[in-house]
């Protein structure tokens, strides 16, 4: 059975988030705010474009004024502004307004990327997020943030610009793969870390339903979760303090991620900033030992790592000056006060985050100690 999750900007009705478990009610939703005289464009990527293109392509076909679709390569390298630059100019031979749509059919990759071009072509035109993983389901697809990765640092240039709706069909998630699939979950996880133990505990009481994807149980899941960041983006909704909770285990995980070249996964590398970050929780004294080791070993069961290989703990440090949650210099900070409430913090010191990093570092020096 369908739910909806209204989302609010600034206090007033923005969009709905539509969780259900096909393509089926997608027209009516788009014909619900006019889309029958509207061209509109698919943006995708070449994997889903494989396994959805032509279903969600068909779903319009014949009831809007145009349907066309454009696919980029798969990848988060291809998250950049060449990639915008080509759907620009698709979107120009096409005869696209400003007055059209484009429909976000992928994963963060894609979500992030259209969300940026409908941000910026012609000044902004309407879009719709339908997000194919449980990364962007739980996370990308909800609270207006787009944006594109720059030489390498993610995520370096972009706008917010808020979707008319956000469209998830579950029944996706069950073509991920798994090391896709529990990518996802560390959002999810972070959402009970930061601000609803409940949630959390939820989560742990089920998890076989969870990691066997059993629907309804995903249904239940991804409610809870995006309301968790629903009531924080309705609060915050440029960032200007509160959102910066939802940052909780990237500061260290963005710089991960750009260290091992994207090798690693997003949310993969999320669990391990949430390692790092609850281990200086811990040393802070914020956390007990006993909730600092359950929050680090909570991500096992989901197949998601908590320490890693082959990295220089310097070089993590430095990238991690380059993020874009500098602030005056400092490195703005989310920590754990308790499971279920976190706090941002402007005073995490250069020898806190090395010890947080080598907390996580997995060398061959440990195999012989």
């Amino acid at each position: 059975m369908s739910e909806r999750l209204p989302i609010h900007y600034h206090g007033k009705p923005c969009y709905d988030i539509l969780f259900t478990q096909s393509f089926d009610e997608l027209w009516d939703e788009l014909a619900a705010f006019g889309c029958e005289e509207r061209r509109i464009c698919i943006v995708t990527d070449s994997k889903v474009d494989e396994l959805y293109g032509e279903e969600v392509l068909n779903c319009l076909k014949g009831k809007c004024r145009k349907a066309v679709k454009y696919a980029f390569p798969a990848g988060e390298e291809n998250k950049n502004l060449d990639t915008v630059r080509d759907i620009y100019t698709f979107l120009i031979q096409e005869g696209f307004d400003r007055k059209d749509l484009l429909l976000a059919l992928g994963g963060g990759v894609v979500g992030d990327t259209a969300g940026f071009v409908a941000a910026t072509y012609l000044r902004g035109v309407d879009y719709v997020q339908i997000p194919t993983t449980l990364l962007a389901q739980t996370d990308s697809s909800i609270g207006g943030k787009t944006g594109v990765d720059f030489d390498g640092y993610k995520n370096m240039v972009g706008a917010f610009k808020m979707p008319r709706l956000v469209y998830m069909n579950l029944s996706v998630l069950k073509t991920l793969d798994d090391r896709q699939y529990f990518s996802g979950f560390a959002e999810v996880m972070k959402h009970g870390l930061i601000r609803d133990a409940i949630l959390y505990q939820w989560l742990i009481e089920n998890m076989y339903e969870i990691c066997d994807r059993d629907l309804n149980v995903l249904q239940e899941m991804l409610r809870r979760s995006c309301t968790v960041k629903k009531l924080i983006v309705e609060k915050d909704p440029t960032e200007q303090g509160e959102r910066a909770l939802l940052n909780f285990g990237h500061t260290i995980g963005h710089a991960l991620e750009k260290h091992k070249n994207f090798k690693l996964f997003h949310g993969e590398c999320v669990a391990l900033g949430a390692v790092a970050a609850a281990y200086i929780s811990w040393k802070r004294e914020l956390l007990s030992m006993e909730e600092y080791y359950e929050v680090r070993d909570m991500f096992v069961p989901f197949n998601l790592p908590i320490s890693v290989e082959d990295i220089d703990p310097q070089e993590i440090l430095r990238l991690t000056k380059s993020d874009k949650k500098m602030e005056a210099g400092k490195v703005k900070f989310t920590l754990l006060k308790k499971i279920g409430k976190a706090v941002i913090e402007r005073d995490v010191t250069d020898e806190e985050i090395l010890a947080a990093i080598h907390e996580i570092y997995f060398s061959d020096e440990d195999t012989h100690a």
